[in-house]
């Protein structure tokens, strides 16, 4: 892989918790980091304070709403556009479950938490694929998590049942099968797909509002997800699950190819790729 300060690196959902986090310290390393964000206003006011705090000023800022797959699209076309090669791609944009458990809909008609958290990754991921496949090993790291519920593919939009604890574990396990159906496909390249359980409840906003209280620290989890991104002990691994930075088994459906295969043509149905 290249020296840290050559990359080019891209981060979803960066203008807050983990991804700021991560965007600053690949700053403070030299990298040309590409933040991605749904506010303008707050991605420009964080542009500026790591350019501030870094010194670094490469680093720019795009704006999609993951809510809409149109907006996905319009950011994957934008970074084509501007950028040949991408050396790392973080998908950690996200929503968390909500305490009032009232179903969501995208703009395009699907379960809110799908979407964002697993959809619009999925496809954005496809979009930038040609950039990410070069001579040099390059990364795609999702940002999954330890709470994971089974996929039921006769009601995956939970129309029925439905609470926002179901929606976010079933969200981060859809997650981690395109994780390992995706490093399969790129098992021949010189991409690695990996899944990363980053730490237990950081004290993020989202885990706050919901919870009340924190188990670990955003610095933790930007720890792990550094040692996945950067260190040459991983640095071959792909299609793997970490919790923390440790290999480990996610929720036993990932492993089923017949589960996999099947939320891989009903998500490329889903995003129309």
């Amino acid at each position: 892989m290249k020296a840290i300060q050559d990359l080019t690196v891209l981060i979803t959902g960066a203008t807050d918790g983990l991804g700021k986090d991560l965007a600053l310290r690949f700053a403070k390393e030299g990298s040309m980091v590409l933040l991605h964000g749904r506010n303008p206003e707050k991605g420009q006011a964080v542009l500026e304070e790591i350019i501030q705090k870094t010194g670094n000023k490469n680093l720019r800022y795009f704006n999609a709403d993951f809510a809409s797959l149109q907006s996905v699209r319009d950011l994957g076309g934008e970074l084509k556009k501007q950028y040949q090669n991408l050396d790392i791609l973080i998908n950690n944009a996200g929503i968390g479950s909500t305490k009032m458990n009232v179903r969501e809909l995208s703009t395009d008609g699907y379960e809110l938490t799908l979407c964002v958290n697993y959809l619009a990754p999925f496809l954005l991921t496809h979009l930038l694929l040609p950039m990410l496949h070069h001579r040099d090993t390059s990364k795609i790291i999702n940002i999954a998590s330890g709470s994971q519920q089974e996929l039921n593919f006769d009601d995956l939009m939970l129309d029925h049942n439905y609470s926002g604890r179901k929606a976010y574990a079933q969200s981060k396990l859809a997650l981690i099968l395109f994780t390992f159906t995706l490093a399969g496909q790129s098992k021949d390249s010189t991409l690695r797909v990996n899944a990363i359980h980053p730490e237990t409840r950081m004290n993020t906003k989202m885990v706050l509002d919901y919870y009340g209280s924190a188990e670990s620290t955003i610095e933790a989890g930007t720890e792990n997800v550094w040692y996945v991104a950067t260190s040459t002990e991983v640095e071959n691994l792909t299609g793997v699950y970490f919790n923390k930075a440790t290999p480990a088994k996610a929720d036993p459906q990932a492993y089923d190819p017949i589960a996999r295969d099947k939320l891989y043509r009903l998500s490329k149905d889903l995003v129309k790729i």
